[in-house]
């Protein structure tokens, strides 16, 4: 299909940041570095008066509902609201029966979820999104872990920079890698990243909740290049293995060895965020002893190769 006509829906309360990642992919006129022109329509459900966004900012918008008719894309940016009005989903199911996409970033898929658009198809949001998305449309298949999903007529990403994301391989699909890529080359961000890399959420690492091991837990995260078996270990905190196993559970919320990995992990991406090791450095340093070991454990918990993670969030790299 073309994608020329872009019609961005906005609802009260939506994110300025994501509105304005779809007004920046689809809302500049880029032509002389050969990317086609589209045409972009700001909609509202009552375009006579602004609408509300978060921050107590408020927009004009030039489009009623009739500009998702004929659109190629109807784009949602993230909005705080959780109930929209029957126009609102009306005008949304319309448009996406007359063969438009539909795109959501983040929280932007409370209102697809709402048209019954996400009824038993994969979807994302934002982490801190999915629950209440999955709560709330039981029939989506929520899916927490990535950075945008592609159902062919509908994309939902998940925050944020996600959204650029979705975008820029929607554009990718329709109009060619060279046009994605120039578009990224002039927003200054990757030109891919792959839709099932996993969103990166902060690992929690289980605290523990009581005092008889906090010694050994200080101990063994200043120790991460130490082998630690549950031996040594249980003698340095005077108890049967037994014993301290069934109490590092209890106070730490799971396995010794478990916990050890992702303080590892943990250590890992400090290193590859913040140094220029190489990757057998990084392994040694964080206890893994091995580059294979580090790669099984740190994709494994991460969702990506070490490589991957540096080359997306290196300091050292970018400074």
């Amino acid at each position: 299909m073309s994608l020329r006509t872009v019609a961005v829906l906005l609802a009260d309360q939506a994110a300025v940041f994501e509105f304005g990642v779809l007004h920046e992919v689809f809302g500049i006129d880029r032509t002389a570095q050969g990317v086609p022109a589209f045409d972009l329509r700001v909609c509202a459900e009552h375009p006579e008066r602004p609408v509300n966004l978060l921050n107590g900012l408020s927009l004009n918008v030039p489009h009623g509902l009739e500009g998702l008719l004929g659109a190629d894309l109807v784009a949602v940016p993230a909005t705080e609201l959780r109930e929209f009005s029957p126009a609102l989903l009306t005008a949304l199911r319309d448009a996406h029966d007359a063969g438009a996409i539909v795109l959501s970033v983040c929280s932007g898929a409370f209102l697809l979820g709402a048209a019954g658009l996400l009824d038993g198809r994969e979807c994302s949001a934002h982490w801190m999104n999915t629950v209440d998305l999955a709560a709330a449309y039981p029939l989506a298949r929520v899916n927490g872990d990535v950075l945008f999903v592609d159902e062919g007529d509908i994309i939902t990403s998940a925050g944020t920079a996600a959204g650029i994301d979705a975008c820029l391989h929607l554009v990718r699909r329709e109009l060619g890698a060279t046009v994605a890529t120039t578009i990224a080359r002039r927003m200054v961000v990757p030109p891919q990243r792959d839709g099932g890399q996993r969103q990166f959420v902060d690992m929690p690492i289980p605290e523990c909740t009581g005092d008889s091991l906090r010694d050994v837990l200080q101990w063994m995260s200043e120790h991460l290049e130490t082998e630690q078996s549950v031996a040594s270990l249980a003698r340095r905190a005077s108890m049967s293995e037994r014993t301290f196993a069934r109490r590092f559970v209890a106070e730490a919320g799971t396995t010794p060895a478990k916990w050890l990995v992702l303080q590892r992990v943990g250590r890992a991406r400090e290193l590859l965020e913040g140094s220029n090791l190489g990757i057998d450095q990084v392994a040694s340093r964080s206890g893994f002893g091995s580059a294979a070991l580090l790669r099984h454990h740190f994709t494994r918990t991460v969702g990506v190769p070490p490589s991957d993670y540096r080359r997306s969030f290196s300091r050292a790299l970018s400074a």
